[in-house]
């Protein structure tokens, strides 16, 4: 059936779906849903991998259309997309790339056309990226952060995002939140499993589940609140439901006395329940994890001295002394071409380093998660991958048919003949999440393991390495898997150094801002001294009068930083209402805001007040 695409008047919602239908296999991805999205919002969409989110997203691009349903749109409205893996048209750099992917040479309005282009060699600089460049020689990350500057550089009224900080790092993906969150773009609608992120850009959450659309105002961790209390309700329902049925079901089964006074209204309610009961579509089952740690392995894996390594001139580890124990749980952050794989190379003892000493433990079981799954070899079926030669898998529950465990990570019979090069993305995680978990391991090592997974199996993933007893290596870029899995963590700090700390992620930042920001007073204080004896030749009234007043107004942000932060961590916080949470979190944005310009203030008046002691 052709879709109706209709246009808004200026003033009302960006966009709305009424009635939405869409299906490609034996349920419907969209079964008359409905959304309306309204200027200003940045929708957080959620689902389970598979149940059509990036569909959707095509859909509101206008680059595919619905079974059925009506689209209405805005009068105008201009909507650019950004893909999972963004493809760039072939040219001799990547700025004419870009300028061909977003038509800005198409543009008739030169003020316009020339603006656009400024604000897209600022985009490219911001995101670290060489205008000059051949796009054919730009790795995926590139790939994805060109495609984010241009969509940025066009400013669009609705932007779309899918999976935008897959192959993004931290600094990355922190640097995408502060544009979405300060920039131009207003509106938003952006797939993503970084619960991170969407607890700092999402002003709503909208989750495609069984073919409709949920709607819950506020970031990801208000949805968990309300989500939790709607599946107990839900259940509920469901139990009363079926438990009404039933007796009816008893009834219209009962003897002929009974069937001579059956009332007929109450037939056709009983027909009519077995529709609906027909057509209830239970929610997808979950991943079911199981890790063997198997023999424990000696207590020390590996111990680095004086380690040094790197590439066309380029150090990527540097005179590092390492020793990592048996139980230990190591997250490794960093730029992406810091050189994590590389260490992690040199730790399991694949690479050598250009210099130092590496020594191995003994009773090493590995299971080695790399991000680019060059272990699935696409010409084999799903079963051969999991158990080749063999039906039965050895697990940490049993031993189990090579069916049924597979059906736990949720492929079903009819596809354990399947070859590896149907599935999609998030199927491939799961099948090497198979593979890696149906032999003991007691060290595991997992390069990216959180791209494409969709939140509930990240959740099941986190649950299960909690319960793991073994050795475990992550790199990951998502910051809520680091503050949940890992007890240490070892930071990539630039020219090859590497430095260890307590804790996850949180940790991490909490303690090299701890350092900073000391370091910084104590070099105001030693200078505020000699600002008593000597004259202030090169500092100005008004800068003095500044310079004095600074440690006070930092003073008073950072007290309203701390408190604003131990409130916004207490349990009860979500029940403040989605104004007061989304308040709350541009408060937090400009503190921090204001706290980087002020201490950048006084380092520039400090190095002032140097030059004049001198």
């Amino acid at each position: 059936m052709t879709v109706k695409l209709n246009r808004y008047t200026q003033g009302m919602a960006l966009l709305t779906i009424d009635s939405a239908e869409l299906a490609f296999g034996l349920h419907p991805l969209l079964d008359r849903a409905n959304l309306t999205i309204q200027d200003g919002e940045r929708i957080g969409f959620i689902g389970r991998n598979g149940t059509g989110k990036s569909s959707l997203l095509n859909i509101i691009a206008g680059r595919s259309a619905l079974d059925d349903g009506e689209i209405r749109r805005q009068d105008g409205l201009r909507v650019v997309m950004v893909e999972q893996e963004p493809q760039l048209p072939d040219a001799d750099n990547l700025h004419a790339s870009l300028t061909a992917r977003g038509g800005l040479e198409d543009m008739h309005d030169e003020r316009g056309r020339w603006r656009a282009d400024a604000r897209l060699f600022e985009y490219l600089h911001r995101f670290g990226l060489d205008e000059s460049r051949p796009p054919q020689t730009a790795s995926g990350g590139e790939r994805k952060r060109a495609a984010l500057a241009l969509a940025l550089a066009m400013q669009p009224d609705l932007l779309l995002l899918d999976e935008p900080t897959n192959h993004l790092d931290i600094a990355g993906i922190t640097l995408l939140e502060d544009l979405l969150i300060k920039g131009q773009i207003k509106s938003a609608i952006i797939i993503t499993h970084d619960r991170a992120f969407l607890d700092r850009v999402a002003t709503r959450i909208v989750e495609l589940d069984r073919g409709l659309l949920r709607s819950y105002p506020g970031n990801f961790a208000a949805y968990e609140a309300r989500k939790a209390d709607q599946l107990v309700e839900e259940e509920k329902a469901n139990r009363r439901f079926d438990k009404f049925w039933a007796q009816e079901e008893v009834w219209i089964r009962q003897g002929i006395k009974a069937r001579r006074t059956r009332n007929e209204g109450r037939v056709r309610r009983l027909e009519s329940l077995r529709v609906e009961r027909a057509a209830r579509r239970e929610r997808i089952g979950n991943v079911k994890l199981a890790l063997d740690a198997g023999e424990r392995s000696g207590k020390l894996v590996a111990e680095l001295t004086g380690v040094s390594k790197g590439y066309d001139g380029k150090p990527l580890i540097r005179d590092l002394d390492l020793r990592i124990l048996r139980g230990d749980r190591i997250g490794l952050i960093g730029a992406n071409g810091a050189g994590k794989s590389t260490l992690i190379k040199i730790i399991l003892g694949e690479l050598a380093p250009d210099t130092g000493d590496v020594r191995l433990g003994t009773k090493q079981e590995v299971a080695y998660f790399d991000q680019l799954r060059e272990q699935l070899d696409p010409e084999r079926t799903l079963a051969d991958t999991i158990s080749p030669g063999s039906e039965w898998v050895e697990t940490a529950d049993g031993r189990k048919h090579v069916m049924s465990y597979l059906s736990d990570f949720l492929f079903p019979p009819q596809r354990a003949m399947a070859q590896v090069s149907m599935l999609s993305g998030g199927e491939r995680n799961r099948l090497l999440l198979a593979r890696l978990f149906a032999r003991p391991a007691n060290v595991l090592v997992l390069d990216e393991p959180t791209n494409d997974l969709d939140i509930e199996s990240l959740e099941l993933l986190e649950d299960t390495l909690q319960g793991y007893n073994g050795t475990l290596l992550l790199v990951s870029h998502d910051r809520a898997f680091l503050d949940n899995v890992v007890t240490q963590t070892l930071a990539a700090e630039g020219e090859g150094r590497w430095k260890e700390y307590v804790g996850g992620y949180s940790d991490w930042l909490m303690q090299r801002s701890a350092a900073d920001v000391p370091a910084a007073r104590a070099d105001v204080s030693t200078k505020s001294t000699l600002r008593a004896v000597v004259p202030l030749k090169k500092l100005s009234f008004k800068e003095q009068r500044e310079l004095e007043q600074l440690p006070g107004e930092l003073e008073v942000l950072e007290k309203e930083q701390s408190d604003l932060a131990m409130r916004m961590s207490r349990a009860e916080y979500h029940k403040q209402g989605a104004a007061q949470l989304r308040a709350d979190r541009e408060r937090a944005a400009v503190i921090e805001k204001q706290l980087a310009v002020k201490f950048e203030r006084w380092a520039e008046l400090d190095r002032k007040l140097a030059q004049a002691v001198v």
